[in-house]
């Protein structure tokens, strides 16, 4: 009796597997970036318009949209980098002061929430500091500020998308 109960949880359990396209991971291919010198990025594809054409790479998997990772580095290329991470989705800047403004700095922050190309798939944190004598000060921040480097980065990555489908 007890084997018999046994092999019907294993046919259930089983029977509970899913192919949804959201659980699990998406497989990812390399392709090498044009016109900066070399390297290359990471891009997920599942159910993308191109995936035909991205079949004959392969590589690591990206845990976030693809377009939305080399737009943001594409756009924050300015800044220094800190850290990044491709599988949580975070990208964060050192301090920047621009050279028409030494007594300024600012850090930014971008998280890639989702793996689809989305406005909500991103948010971005900016944070601005004022120099006070010989020490760095928190200051106030234009939120308008977050949400244009948002714009400039889903405008990067709607470029993306569009020149590799074409």
């Amino acid at each position: 009796m007890r084997i018999l109960i046994l092999a019907a949880c294993v046919c259930f359990l089983a029977a509970c597997s899913s192919d949804d396209a959201g659980n699990g991971p998406v497989p990812a291919t390399s392709i090498g970036t044009s016109g900066d010198g070399g390297g290359s990025w990471w891009w997920p594809f599942g159910g993308d318009d191109n995936e035909a054409a991205m079949a004959a790479f392969q590589g690591p998997e990206l845990g976030v949209n693809a377009y939305l990772w080399r737009a943001t580095l594409d756009t924050l290329n300015f800044m220094p980098l800190a850290t990044s991470d491709p599988v949580g989705g975070i990208i964060n800047t050192e301090w920047y002061s621009a050279p028409e403004n030494p007594n300024e700095r600012i850090k930014v922050t971008a998280y890639i929430l989702d793996r689809r190309l989305r406005a909500d798939a991103l948010r971005v944190a900016v944070f601005r500091q004022v120099r006070n004598g010989d020490q760095w000060a928190d200051a106030d921040t234009n939120p308008d500020t977050a949400v244009r480097l948002e714009n400039a980065i889903l405008t990067r990555a709607r470029e993306i998308h569009i020149s590799l489908i074409q």
